[in-house]
């Protein structure tokens, strides 16, 4: 669960990205004091280090990106096949899953734009 000082420190050097400001803690402090914030103290710097050392529109981009390959390349037999073997009929199993959902709701007889 996030903390309200994670929140708003996250909100404020999204801001300070946008804007084409470098962001620091001075910076990302004066944001929560103008939005009458009070937080940790050490939340701001924190921050200012993540991005100093992160490419923030990276991390933009690859939001909710990460944990569905490990599940795969752990479940390759132990018989010696190669994991891409294994994999291949995960992916395909997951296709054959999205496209029945799919199916399932062309059913229904109505669109959103109908």
């Amino acid at each position: 669960m996030s903390s309200v000082g994670e929140i708003a420190c996250t909100y404020a050097a999204l801001i300070l990205h946008d804007d084409g400001i470098p962001i620091t803690a001075e910076k990302i402090s004066t944001l929560l004091k103008a939005a009458n914030l009070t937080v940790e103290s050490y939340w701001p710097s924190l921050f200012a280090k993540l991005c100093e050392k992160r490419n923030i529109d990276d991390l933009i981009m690859n939001v909710g990106s990460g944990g569905g390959g490990a599940a795969v390349a752990a479940a390759a037999p132990a018989g010696g096949a190669s994991i891409g073997a294994a994999a291949a009929p995960a992916v395909e199993e997951a296709k054959e899953e999205e496209s029945k959902e799919e199916s399932d709701d062309e059913d229904l007889g109505f669109s959103l734009f109908d």
